[in-house]
């Protein structure tokens, strides 16, 4: 296997730790949510607080929509359930477990395929119309090609909305930041496997995944250099801002149409 492939199956054990744990981003929407989004009552987020306007979406009844890492139960039964046929593709069984639950109490058709996000083989040319990909690259060691499959898979026009984090969070050490008292530590890029072995392997006991800093010419200058037009931008952070929250917006939501 390559280190890539190396580092996704350890993200993958992981994410299904932290999914069978309960984590915030694998708890199912209830009924309600899918009631609400059949009546055309619905809203989503790429990154931790801030829905994404309506308008970035269009109208989803019928399109083909792939939910990139956005497994959970969440993102993809709501999308289902307003009409659009979707697959979910994800590195995490547990995850993909938590939408098929949906599917399955709600009587929703979504297709799921486990795998690595940089690599979407599964499906073939123009498959797509629509992508949703929520704050998930920072566990791929390397996001370009996770754009080009991207703007492989989908369809002239397509359209692609991405969250990711702002590489500037990854500057502070983060023992400073829940200390209050953030600390500009690292470089960007940024890797934990650049971690002394103690550091790293405390990191890993609070949260048991590899993350990963882009750079912004990664996170969007990939997306134009992939073949994408860059529509719609916008910054978020969590309702509860830890330290370098409180000074800076630390995600950016992107908007993107495969030029055509």
């Amino acid at each position: 296997m390559s280190q890539i492939d190396d580092i996704g199956e350890f993200n993958r054990q992981g994410w299904n730790v932290k999914s069978d744990g309960g984590d915030r981003w694998s708890i199912p929407v209830d009924a309600a949510a899918i009631a609400a989004a059949r009546r055309g009552e619905w809203s989503v987020v790429l990154n931790p607080s801030r829905p994404v306007p309506r308008g970035w979406f269009g109208d989803i009844a019928g399109i083909d929509l792939l939910g990139l890492a956005s497994a959970g139960g969440q993102q993809c039964p709501v999308f289902a359930a307003a009409g659009a046929h979707v697959t979910s593709f994800d590195a995490s069984d547990a995850q993909l477990a938590r939408d098929r639950e949906v599917a399955e109490r709600e009587g929703l058709g979504i297709r799921t395929e486990r795998g690595l996000m940089h690599d979407l083989s599964v499906f073939g040319d123009d498959s797509f119309d629509m992508i949703f990909h929520p704050c998930s690259n920072s566990f791929a060691p390397d996001v370009l090609p996770v754009w080009r499959e991207c703007a492989r898979v989908l369809r002239p026009s397509g359209v692609l909305l991405a969250g990711f984090t702002n590489p500037a969070r990854f500057l502070f050490d983060e023992a400073s930041v829940e200390r209050g008292e953030p600390v500009a530590r690292h470089r960007i890029p940024y890797s934990d496997l650049d971690l002394p072995d103690a550091e790293r392997e405390a990191l890993l006991a609070q949260d048991p995944v590899l993350c990963f800093g882009h750079t912004l010419t990664d996170q969007i200058g990939g997306q134009l250099a992939a073949g994408f037009m860059l529509t719609h931008l916008f910054e978020d952070d969590f309702e509860q801002r830890d330290a370098v929250g409180r000074l800076m917006d630390c995600y950016i939501a992107t908007r993107a149409i495969l030029a055509g």
